[in-house]
C-alpha cells in the first residue's frame, strides 16, 4: 500500500489511511482545530494523489476506527453486500469516481446496493470538485415511502419545521397553517421542542396529529425530541408518524448523544409496530459534520469520512428521512459560506450515494461569516444535485433554535424556479384545497388564515 506522493521537488509521506483522508480533505476549520488538516495546497493534492490510488479493500481493510473497538464500524462492514462487493473490490478509488461520473441518469446504481463504507464513500468524494458532486448526486434517485413517496425526479419535499419557543400550541398551529399555505409539509410536520418530557411530547404528537387528521393531510408528524423520550411518549399511546435521532460516525459519538445501535433497533421495532405510518421506514436521523469533534469523540479521524459513517450507518435501519444540518454546529466546524456550499453538496452526494433518502438543511448560524446569498446558493446547487427535502421555517428564522434556514417562501419559489412538484400525494391534496392548480401556488398561497378556516370547518 503506497502511501507517499511528491509534487515537484517536494514529497509527502503519510502514516496511515487514515491521515490520507484527512489530509486529502477540502479546507474545513473543524479539521484544522483538530490538528489533522493539510498544512499546505501541496501536502492536500499530494494526499489526493495517494487517495485516488488506494484500492477499495485497502479502505476496508483501514477503517478510520477497527473493526474490534467501534460497533459502528462492525454493523457498516458486517452488513455490506457480498455479490456486489466482489465486483468492485479491486477498484481503485479513482475508478470508482469515473465509474459513478460516466454512469447515465437512467443506469443501474451499482453502488448504491450496500457495496460501500462510509470511508469509501468520502475518499471518492474528495477526489471532486463541486460539479461533479452536483452531477453525480442528480444519478442517484433514493426514493422512501410512509404516507406521501419522497425522491422521485421532479419532487422537491419539505419538513414543516414549526418550533416555538415555549412550545405553544396555537403558536405552532399558526406556523402549522402558514406553512400548509404555501405547500409546505409533505416531508414531515416536526417540532423540536423546548421542553425534553413524554408528557410534552405526547402532547406535541397529540396535537398535530389532530390537525392532520382534521384536515386529512397526507403527511407523518414528529416530535424531535430523545429517542427515549419519543419511545416512551409513544409506548404511552401517542400518535407518532417518524422516530427521530440525531446520530455521530461512531460509537463514542453516538455515546454522547445517548444512544447505541441496540437502542435504535428497539426503536424501529417499536416504530415499525406502534407508529401511524403506512409503510416500514418509520427512522427520521439527523447528521452533521463536526458533531464527533465537538464531543471529542473523533479519534483523529476528519469530519467528512465520520460524517459519511453516519450515512452508512442510517442505511441500516431503513429510514424514511436524513438530513444533514450543515451549517447549525457553528464556525468552528465550517467557518463561512464557501465551506458551508461546499459541505452540504458533499453530504448530499454521499448520502445518496450510500442508499439514504437525503435532505440537507440549508443554514447557518448567526456567528458563521455566512449569509442568507449564501444559504440560496447552496439550496439552488442541491435542487440541480436532486435534494429529496428541505427545511421550511416561517421566514427561514428559526424563533427556538436561533439560526437561519430555507423558509416556506424559500421552498416555494425553489419549486417554481426549477419545476419540482411536492409529493405527488400530498400535491393532490394542495390541489383539493385550492392551495396548487397545475403545479403552480393559487391566490390562496401565504394565507394562513385560509387553512385555519379549513380546519375550523373539518371540527
Amino acid at each position: 500500500m503506497k502511501l507517499s506522493s511528491s509534487i515537484g521537488r517536494l514529497r509527502f509521506s503519510f502514516s496511515s489511511v487514515k491521515e490520507v483522508l484527512a489530509k486529502a480533505n477540502e479546507e474545513k476549520s473543524g479539521d484544522r482545530l483538530a490538528g489533522i488538516a493539510a498544512e499546505t495546497e501541496e501536502e492536500r493534492v499530494a494526499a489526493k494523489q495517494v487517495l485516488s490510488e488506494l484500492t477499495l479493500t485497502e479502505l476496508r481493510c483501514n477503517p478510520v476506527l477497527p473493526y474490534e473497538q467501534d460497533e459502528v464500524t462492525r454493523i457498516i462492514d458486517d452488513r455490506l453486500d457480498a455479490v456486489q462487493w466482489q465486483k468492485i473490490h479491486g477498484w481503485t478509488v479513482a475508478e470508482l469516481r469515473e465509474f459513478i461520473l460516466s454512469l447515465d441518469a437512467d443506469g443501474e446504481n451499482l453502488v448504491t446496493l450496500r457495496a460501500l463504507t462510509g470511508e469509501m464513500a468520502a475518499a471518492v468524494t474528495k477526489l471532486m470538485s463541486n460539479m461533479d458532486l452536483v452531477q453525480a448526486a442528480r444519478k442517484f434517485e433514493v426514493v422512501s415511502r410512509a404516507h406521501t413517496t419522497l425522491g422521485r425526479r421532479g419532487v422537491l419535499a419539505s419538513r414543516l419545521q414549526p418550533n416555538h419557543p415555549s412550545d405553544s400550541i396555537e403558536g405552532i398551529k399558526a406556523a402549522i397553517f402558514d406553512g400548509l399555505s404555501y405547500g409546505i409539509g409533505d416531508a414531515v410536520i416536526g417540532i423540536n421542542p423546548v421542553f425534553d418530557t413524554a408528557e410534552s411530547v405526547e402532547n406535541l404528537l397529540r396535537e398535530t396529529n389532530r390537525v392532520i387528521e382534521q384536515l386529512a393531510i397526507p403527511t407523518q408528524n414528529c416530535v424531535l425530541s430523545h429517542v427515549t423520550t419519543q419511545m416512551k411518549a409513544i409506548e404511552r399511546g401517542a400518535p407518532s408518524g417518524l422516530i427521530f435521532q440525531s446520530i455521530a460516525g461512531c460509537e463514542q459519538g453516538n455515546r454522547a448523544f445517548g444512544i447505541d445501535l441496540a437502542m435504535l433497533q428497539e426503536a424501529l421495532e417499536l416504530g415499525r409496530a406502534k407508529c401511524v405510518n403506512p409503510g416500514s421506514q418509520v427512522m427520521y436521523f439527523e447528521t452533521g459534520q463536526g458533531s464527533e469533534l465537538s464531543s471529542r469523540s473523533h479519534n483523529d479521524a476528519d469530519q467528512l469520512t465520520l460524517e459519511a459513517r453516519c450515512y452508512s450507518l442510517a442505511r441500516c435501519f431503513e429510514p424514511f428521512l436524513v438530513n444533514d444540518v450543515v451549517g447549525f454546529i457553528g464556525p468552528e466546524y465550517l467557518a463561512d459560506g464557501r465551506q458551508m456550499i461546499r459541505a452540504g453538496l458533499e453530504d448530499h452526494f454521499m448520502g445518496k450515494l450510500l442508499g439514504v433518502p437525503m435532505g440537507i438543511d440549508a443554514c447557518y448560524t448567526n456567528h458563521m461569516s455566512a449569509d442568507q446569498n449564501d444559504l440560496e446558493n447552496l439550496a439552488m446547487l442541491l435542487v440541480c444535485a436532486g435534494v429529496n427535502y428541505f427545511m421550511g421555517v416561517p421566514l427561514g428564522d428559526d424563533v427556538m433554535l436561533s439560526y437561519q434556514t430555507t423558509s416556506f417562501h424559500d421552498v416555494a419559489g425553489l419549486r417554481e424556479l426549477s419545476g419540482c412538484r411536492p409529493a405527488p400525494e400530498f400535491e393532490r391534496w394542495l390541489e383539493g384545497n385550492g392551495i396548487m392548480s397545475d403545479g403552480k401556488l393559487t391566490k390562496q398561497a401565504g394565507d394562513a388564515s385560509y387553512i385555519a378556516r379549513l380546519a375550523a370547518a373539518a371540527v
